[in-house]
């Protein structure tokens, strides 16, 4: 029977990433679905409800912002610093979405830079997969260093207990990630030829189909764009000085009658409040922001695939303790391995969390190894589908970020592999020092 729950697993994974987008979402209903009419207990009890409701929230309020013109503003401003020198594009790029990233919670936000990325790159003579390749793993990177991500925020949920604060996965992930960038860029600047020498290049210039670099739009914000970037920062804020006097190590707060997950939901609803009164922007447009699509699709994802992984570890939980724990036991750093390849099939970081972490903590893995290992949830780039990649692929007229007919041979593997094993590193590192 087991082989079978495999088939189905594995079966309804594979669908969802070849229909693409919210259809990973589907594809797990329906193996959820399988599982039930092949013996599995299903439960309500398995779905991420909080995971899902911190996406919900946190997009809505990122949304608004979007809506009130605040996310034009912030690619105002990173189009001036990445302007600055267009020769550094494959440093400065991943900065940009890092930041970004971290800042809003959702990698998706990178989407508005990208197309900057490209004339940037253009501008200064650089192949534009380099920085492309690296700015587009570092939005994946980020979110185990966000604040507001609901993987962050369900990590901490599981490591509390065990004596390892949110305040201290932060401490560790945001500096691991962060420095990781730097060995990764400097490696995406030596792959592939230079831009003049790369024949597919050379082919569209020929034909026209390379549009010349652009400079800089004349931009002025909209009435309340600044504004409702500030309320989205305090909003940041509020969740992160909530959570300290909360925490058990802080313990300012004894005895919260606002649990962190919730109070986190309710202050992203009130910032999106706070952003819709003072800039009067109409409420029902937040619906058509291409963010609030993405981050629902996001939500719908996250649903379908972490319900199905967690009803099938759930399931064979004790099977897999007696199987892997004296493995994991011996040889702990197998755990990022295990990520590595179930993010790269789930296509969601929270979702790799949910699934994964409660096990490998319950066969008895360390809280060092298991934050060391974090960062692998992040390999959403090893399938050539996630919509961040695919995006930078379209917006990439030059053609040098491109799919090799093999699939996996496309710009953003050997960067990513990298980002990942120096952010574990680091992480293992930085984790021994502070936790």
């Amino acid at each position: 029977m087991i082989v079978l729950h495999i088939a189905i697993l594995l079966g309804a994974v594979i669908l969802g990433a070849r229909l693409g987008s919210i259809a990973i979402g589907f594809a797990g209903g329906l193996g959820v679905i399988l599982l039930g009419i092949t013996g599995m207990n299903v439960t309500a009890d398995d779905i991420a409800f909080d995971v899902i409701g911190i996406i919900m929230c946190v997009i809505t309020a990122i949304a608004a912002m979007q809506r009130a013109g605040g996310m034009d503003y912030l690619v105002h401003i990173a189009e001036r610093f990445l302007r600055r020198n267009p020769k550094k594009i494959t440093v400065y790029a991943p900065i940009v979405t890092w930041l970004m990233t971290v800042f809003a919670g959702t990698g998706h936000t990178a989407f508005s830079t990208l197309p900057v990325i490209v004339e940037v790159a253009k501008e200064g003579n650089v192949r534009p997969s380099r920085p492309l390749s690296v700015a587009v793993v570092a939005s994946q990177m980020a979110i185990v260093a966000s604040p507001l991500s609901a993987a962050v925020v369900y990590m901490a949920s599981l490591l509390e207990p065990l004596g390892v604060s949110y305040l201290q996965l932060l401490g560790v992930m945001i500096p691991a990630t962060f420095l990781a960038i730097f060995p990764t860029a400097w490696l995406a600047n030596r792959l592939g030829k230079d831009l003049n020498d790369d024949p597919v290049y050379q082919e569209r210039l020929a034909k026209g189909l390379v549009r010349k670099p652009k400079p800089a739009a004349e931009y002025r914000p909209k009435r309340g764009a600044k504004t409702s970037v500030v309320v989205f920062l305090i909003a940041i804020v509020s969740v992160m000085l909530y959570a300290t006097a909360i925490s058990e190590q802080i313990g300012l707060i004894s005895d919260p009658t606002i649990p962190r997950n919730e109070a986190i939901m309710a202050i992203m609803l009130s910032a999106a409040t706070i952003i819709v009164l003072i800039t009067r922007i109409p409420a029902g447009e937040i619906l058509n922001t291409q963010v609030f699509k993405s981050g629902m699709s996001a939500s719908v994802c996250v649903l379908g695939v972490a319900w199905l992984g967690t009803t099938f570890i759930n399931h064979y939980l004790e099977d897999i303790q007696a199987i892997a724990g004296d493995i994991l036991q011996a040889q702990p750093w197998l755990l990022a391995v295990i990520l590595f390849f179930a993010a790269s099939l789930l296509y969601s970081q929270a979702a790799t969390t949910r699934a994964l972490m409660p096990a490998a903590l319950a066969m008895g893995v360390s809280p060092l190894t298991a934050v060391a290992a974090f960062p692998a949830v992040s390999a959403l780039f090893v399938l050539p589908t996630y919509p961040t990649l695919l995006a930078a692929v379209e917006m990439d007229d030059t053609g040098s970020t491109r799919i090799g007919k093999y699939v996996f041979n496309h710009p953003f593997l050997v960067p990513g592999v990298l980002c990942i094993a120096v952010s574990v590193f680091l992480s293992s590192a930085f984790g021994s020092v502070i936790l």
